[in-house]
């Protein structure tokens, strides 16, 4: 079984986030979600498995999930 490394982010609480992280945090998210959507597995197995994961309603599952989806084409231009 691999092991799992954490990368540890080191920043100033005080100081803003550059707009070009942002945007490129957005950006990879959006694709992440793409590409476990083209994955084989539709989104009701999807919220099926984060809800097993940690037992959150599946309707703020599916919420966040679907807002994650739009992210991109809404905050980035």
């Amino acid at each position: 079984m691999p092991v799992r490394t954490l990368a540890k982010v080191e920043q100033d609480p005080e100081a803003p986030i550059e707009k070009s992280v942002l945007a490129k945090a957005i950006v990879d998210i959006s694709d992440s979600l793409t590409r476990l959507g083209k994955s084989g597995l539709n989104q009701r197995a999807i919220v099926a498995l984060v809800h097993d994961h940690n037992g959150l309603p599946k309707k703020t599952i599916t919420a966040v999930l679907s807002s994650l989806m739009v992210l991109k084409a809404n905050y980035c231009r």
